[in-house]
C-alpha cells in the first residue's frame, strides 16, 4: 500500500515502499542461491586462501629480494598487511555465510 511498481530497461520489476526500500528479483535470487547451500565449501575457501596467499607470497618475495635495501623493506611490509588482509577477507567470508545460515 502506498508503493509504486516500476520497470527498467532490462525488464526487472521494482517495487519501492513508502520508507524508499526497493526489492529486486535478481537480488532476492542471489541471496536464496547463497543460503540453499547446506555446506559453505570450506575446503575450497581453504584452497582459494592458500592459492592467493602462495601467490602474494612469492611475489611479494621476488618484489621485495628484486629491489633490496629500504624499498624492499617496504615491500615486505606490503605483502605481509595484504597476506592479513586475505586472511580476513576468507574468514570474515566464512563467518558471514554461517551467521546467515544460521539465522535461517
Amino acid at each position: 500500500m502506498g508503493g509504486t511498481d516500476a520497470t527498467t530497461a532490462d525488464g526487472d520489476a521494482n517495487t519501492a515502499t513508502a520508507d524508499g526500500d526497493a526489492n529486486t528479483a535478481t537480488a532476492d535470487a542471489a541471496d536464496v542461491a547463497d543460503t540453499d547451500d547446506p555446506n559453505p565449501r570450506l575446503a575450497s575457501r581453504i584452497l582459494v586462501t592458500w592459492i592467493e596467499l602462495t601467490v602474494v607470497g612469492i611475489t611479494g618475495g621476488l618484489v621485495g629480494g628484486t629491489v633490496g635495501g629500504p624499498p624492499g623493506f617496504v615491500v615486505y611490509l606490503l605483502t605481509t598487511l595484504l597476506t592479513v588482509a586475505i586472511l580476513f577477507y576468507n574468514v570474515n567470508d566464512l563467518i558471514a555465510w554461517w551467521v546467515r545460515a544460521a539465522g535461517d
